[in-house]
């Protein structure tokens, strides 16, 4: 049975009827649910703490300290959903990529994928390659209970453009340079991420993860019709592959309000959206049969607390006449964010909302 219950013959899980998954099922809810993109990390100094001289990637291996992490904003916030706290480049790093969390920098690749030949380095994951994170969330949703776990994994084309950038990057002129250039190899380069992905997400789920995400933190840098060609294969191939789970499947990225429609089309259950584009207006671009996640601007959060609520009304009036609506920020929660902030966030959300 999948961790949201899904139709298998079994009673639901605890979670079931938790607001966060109704509101993914766009079913009604007791109030809006409320879980923040990166809550769980710099901004915490519990996080801080437990993170102090252990490397990020280090950090994502030890199921105690995942587990720790995972709960401290749950504890701290009282959001509707966790969010497992690993990193999207993990499932590289398992398969044996040379790569290293860089402070400062981000994920840095020690030899780019720029031939074909170095496709052979991309093999298969297995369970056995991240038993850590299997053992994380099954010490996770002991700890949760009817609170959801989100599992997560980073889209093929935000990771084929670390991989083939070496790095973070600005323009993706290598990335782009071989979609353009070489639409085999790109191809070929995603399909196996798009694997790699799916079997990262499977492990998750089957470990007890009610809902996963996919970042495309960067494919706001293509047109839509570069993303319905080049892209959007690999990514509906990702959501295909994990749907008999029955588990919510969202799908994010940033800058990416030309591309709403096409994302969900992709086979995503809910669609983030950031905070350029209104909940109203990304609802017409994405269409029906989608909930919507989103979307407070998370610079929002160093102004006055009266600025962040107004804001937030905003968003939640626009949400009224959506199917199904998780607020979230428009992207991850800031390293030197006020704590204080999010929880008064949350509690407003909750209060404001309370059917």
């Amino acid at each position: 049975m999948s961790a949201n219950g899904s139709p298998t013959g079994k009673q639901p899980t605890a979670t079931y009827e938790s607001a966060f998954l109704k509101a993914c099922r766009r079913e009604p809810v007791p109030h809006t649910p409320v879980w923040f993109m990166r809550q769980a990390g710099r901004s915490l100094p519990e996080y801080r703490k437990v993170r102090e001289g252990i490397p990020m990637l280090e950090s994502c291996m030890r199921p105690e300290l995942v587990t720790e992490i995972t709960l401290q904003p749950v504890r701290r916030h009282n959001v509707d959903a966790a969010i497992f706290f690993s990193d999207i480049v993990v499932p590289l790093k398992a398969i044996g990529i040379d790569l290293d969390i860089k402070p400062g920098v981000g994920p840095v690749v020690e030899r780019p994928i720029r031939t074909r030949a170095d496709l052979d380095r991309l093999r298969d994951l297995t369970p056995e390659d991240v038993s850590y994170v299997t053992e994380a969330i099954g010490m996770l949703t002991r700890e949760l209970g009817g609170t959801p776990l989100i599992g997560f994994a980073g889209a093929p084309f935000t990771l084929a453009s670390y991989l083939v950038e070496g790095g973070p990057s600005r323009t993706y002129e290598n990335a782009k340079g071989m979609m353009y250039g070489d639409p085999e190899l790109w191809a070929d380069l995603l399909d196996r991420l798009a694997d790699i992905t799916a079997a990262f997400l499977k492990v998750q789920i089957e470990a007890g993860a009610s809902a996963v995400q996919l970042f495309d933190s960067w494919v706001g840098a293509l047109a839509p019709a570069d993303y319905r060609r080049s892209v959007m294969p690999a990514s509906a191939k990702v959501f295909r592959a994990v749907e008999g789970y029955g588990v919510p499947r969202i799908h994010f990225g940033v800058g990416t309000g030309e591309l709403l429609d096409l994302m969900g089309g992709a086979g995503a259950d809910v669609v983030g959206v950031d905070w350029r584009v209104p909940l109203d207006e990304a609802a017409r671009r994405v269409g029906p049969g989608k909930a919507l996640q989103g979307n407070l601007d998370p610079t929002l959060l160093f102004s006055t607390t009266e600025a962040v609520q107004a804001r937030t009304r905003e968003i939640l009036d626009a949400a009224a006449g959506l199917e199904g609506h998780v607020f979230n920020l428009g992207h991850g929660v800031l390293p030197s964010t006020d704590p204080d902030a999010l929880t008064r966030l949350v509690d407003y959300v909750h209060t404001r909302t309370e059917r």
